[in-house]
C-alpha cells in the first residue's frame, strides 16, 4: 500500500513537471477585433460605455495599462493604487519575507571560509503588476441601460496624495479617488486600512446630480495568470486556483481549467470569492445580507477572472448611495479569517479530511499559546495523539509480538512443508488458531489510525503559523527541509529500529523488500519540511518505547 501511494505521488509529480502541456495561444501583433469589455461581468440590463480605453483587456495583452500610481503603507502592507480604476497592485506582506537566514548555517559557512548561498529577504508579494506574475484587485460600478455612464476598473479616478502611510498611534487609514464625468455623476472609491490587518474595506459613494435616477451595480474581481513559484517544495503540492463560498455548497475550489472550460454563473446570499495559494490568499467578501453574483472568465495571454456582482440598485436624483465590500489579502490565519467572514478559513485546505484536520489544528494552536513555540507544539500534539490511540496501539503491537514469537515455529512449517504450498497454508492457519494469534490483528488498528495522520500531515503543510519559525538548534524554519538532513536521518533510523521489532515476513522476496523501507522513505524526508520529520521521530520514537515494552511483556510471558 505504501509503495502503491508513493508511485501515485512520483506519477502526480511527473505529470505536472514532464507531462504534456496545454498548447499555448497564438499571439499576434495585429489587435484583433474583441468585444472591448472582455474582462467584466456580464449581467441581463448592465451598459457597456466603450470610451476607447478599454480595448486593451479584450486583445492580447503587450503592456498593462496604468495611470498615476499611489503609495500606500500600513504597519503589515505595503502596496500600490492604480489610479487607472482604482486598482490594487504590487501588495507586499512585511511581516512575510520570501527566505529566512538560518544562522547556524551562515555560521558554519564563515568557519569554513566558504560563501552562503544568497538568501532572498525581501516581502511576499501577494498583488503584483508584473505581466509574468499577474495578480490584480479590481473593482468598479456597472450602469443599467438607459443610467449615466458609471466607472469600472478602465476608467481613470484622481487622488489629492500620491502618497499614504499609517503612522504611530494611528489605528486606521483611509485613502479616496474620486471619478466624475459630464452628466453629474461623482463616484468616491474609499480604501480603509486597519493596523494589524490584512483586511480593506471598500467603499463605492455614488453621488447623483444627473438630474434622473441611477441604476446599476458594484463588482469586485481579481485577475491573474496561473500562479507558480520556483522556491515552493516540489515534494510538496498545494491547491492554488480559485476559490467560492456560497450558503449552497459551501466551500468550492475552481481550478484554472475550469474557468477555461466554462464560465461560472452561481448566486447566493452572502459568501465570497477567492484566489488561493500555498500559506497566501485573496477574497473579495461582498455583504452578507444580499444576493451575489458569482463569476469567472478566461481571457487571452493565461488571465483567469473570478469575482461578483452586486443586485441592481436606483440612486434617485440629489441623493447618495454607498455600496461597500471586504478584500482581505495577507496570510492563511485561521483566527483571523474566521472573523472576517464565515468559512474563509476553510481556504486552507485539508481536502476531504477538514472535519479531522481542524480539531488538531485547533490543538496545535492551543498547545502554542501555552508554550510559544511551534516545534515543542508539535511533539504535544503528536504525544497526544498517540495517547488517544494508545488501546489500538496496544492491541497492534500485542498482535505483532505474539507474531514475533511464533516465528521459528513458523519457519519450521515454511521448511517441512517447501513442496507443499497448499498444505503450509493449512497448517499455517491452524497454528494462528491454536496459538490465538490474528494475522490481521497488527494490521487494523493501524489502517484506522490513517486518516489522523494523514489529516496531520495536512495541518503541518498548511499552517502559515509553521512557516520560517523556529525550534531549537538549526531547525530555524520549520516549513523548509532540515539544512543539515539530521532530521530525516533520525527518522529513517527510528523507522529501521521499529522494524527490528516488527515479525519479519516468511517470503524472503517480502523481507528483502521491508528491508528498503527505511532507505525510500529517508531518502523522501530528506526534501519534507522539517515540522514533518520532527512529528514523525517524535512518533516512531514513542511507537518503539511501547512496542519494546509490549514485545518484552509477551516474551516473558506476561
Amino acid at each position: 500500500m505504501a509503495f502503491v501511494m508513493i508511485s501515485f505521488l512520483i506519477w502526480e509529480a511527473w505529470q505536472i513537471d514532464y507531462g504534456p502541456k496545454p498548447v499555448q495561444p497564438i499571439i499576434s501583433e495585429t489587435p484583433t477585433v474583441s468585444d472591448p469589455s472582455g474582462d467584466l461581468p456580464v449581467t441581463a440590463d448592465n451598459q457597456i460605455v466603450d470610451d476607447g480605453e478599454n480595448s486593451a483587456e479584450g486583445v492580447p495583452l503587450k503592456t498593462i495599462p496604468t495611470g498615476k500610481i499611489i503609495t500606500i503603507k500600513t504597519d503589515v502592507l505595503a502596496l500600490e493604487l492604480d489610479t487607472k480604476g482604482g486598482t490594487l497592485l504590487n501588495l507586499d506582506l512585511l511581516q512575510y519575507p520570501l527566505e529566512k537566514k538560518n544562522t547556524v548555517v551562515q555560521k558554519i559557512w564563515d568557519t569554513i571560509g566558504m560563501e552562503a548561498q544568497p538568501v532572498d529577504t525581501s516581502p511576499v508579494r501577494l498583488f503584483d503588476g508584473s505581466k509574468e506574475k499577474l495578480f490584480l484587485a479590481q473593482s468598479g460600478l456597472i450602469a443599467s441601460a438607459g443610467s449615466a455612464g458609471a466607472p469600472d476598473h478602465h476608467e481613470n479616478f484622481t487622488s489629492e496624495q500620491d502618497a499614504y502611510e499609517m503612522h504611530l498611534g494611528e489605528d486606521t487609514l483611509n485613502v479616496p479617488v474620486t471619478w466624475t464625468n459630464n452628466q453629474g455623476l461623482t463616484v468616491t472609491k474609499n480604501y480603509e486600512f486597519t493596523r494589524g490587518s490584512y483586511n480593506i474595506k471598500v467603499t463605492q459613494t455614488i453621488s447623483n446630480q444627473s438630474g434622473q435616477s441611477w441604476v446599476g451595480r458594484q463588482y469586485n474581481q481579481l485577475l491573474r495568470v496561473p500562479y507558480t513559484d520556483k522556491k515552493d517544495n516540489n515534494f510538496i503540492r498545494t491547491f492554488a486556483g480559485g476559490v467560492i463560498y456560497t450558503q449552497e455548497e459551501r466551500y468550492q475550489k475552481i481550478e484554472f481549467e475550469d474557468m477555461a472550460e466554462e464560465n461560472l454563473a452561481v448566486e447566493t446570499q452572502g459568501g465570497w470569492t477567492a484566489m488561493s495559494q500555498h500559506y497566501f490568499a485573496s477574497a473579495w467578501v461582498p455583504p452578507a445580507d444580499q444576493i451575489n453574483s458569482f463569476y469567472t472568465k478566461e481571457l487571452s495571454d493565461w488571465r483567469y477572472v473570478i469575482g461578483s456582482y452586486s443586485p441592481a440598485v436606483s440612486v434617485a436624483d440629489n441623493s447618495q448611495h454607498s455600496f461597500h465590500s471586504q478584500l482581505f489579502a495577507g496570510p492563511k490565519i485561521q483566527p483571523e479569517m474566521e472573523k472576517i467572514a464565515e468559512g474563509l478559513e476553510l481556504t486552507v485546505d485539508y481536502s476531504f479530511l477538514t472535519v479531522v484536520a481542524k480539531p488538531i489544528y485547533w490543538l496545535l494552536n492551543k498547545f502554542h499559546t501555552l508554550i510559544e513555540n511551534w516545534g515543542v507544539a508539535i511533539l504535544c500534539v503528536t504525544f497526544c495523539i498517540k495517547l488517544l490511540f494508545f488501546p489500538l496501539s496496544q492491541a497492534s503491537y500485542r498482535s505483532m509480538a505474539k507474531m514475533r514469537k511464533i516465528q521459528p515455529k513458523l519457519k519450521a512449517l515454511q521448511e517441512k512443508y517447501k513442496d507443499d504450498r497448499q498444505r503450509f497454508n493449512t497448517e499455517m492457519m491452524a497454528m494462528y488458531k491454536r496459538e490465538q494469534v490474528n494475522p490481521l490483528g497488527g494490521c487494523l488498528p493501524i489502517m484506522v489510525q490513517i486518516p489522523v495522520f494523514i489529516s496531520l500531515y495536512w495541518v503541518l503543510v498548511e499552517t502559515v503559523e509553521l512557516r520560517q519559525t523556529e525550534f531549537a538548534l538549526w531547525i530555524q524554519d520549520l516549513s523548509a527541509q532540515d539544512p543539515f538532513f539530521i532530521l530525516p536521518l533520525l527518522m529513517g533510523l527510528t523507522m529501521k529500529i521499529q522494524q527490528s521489532l516488527n515479525p519479519p515476513p516468511i517470503d524472503p522476496l517480502q523481507a528483502k523488500v521491508m528491508k528498503m523501507f527505511p532507505i525510500v522513505f529517508t531518502v523522501f524526508f530528506l526534501f519534507f519540511p522539517s515540522g514533518l520529520v520532527l512529528y514523525w521521530v517524535c512518533n516512531n520514537t514513542l511507537s518503539i518505547l511501547q512496542q519494546w515494552y509490549i514485545t518484552r511483556q509477551i516474551e516473558a510471558g506476561k
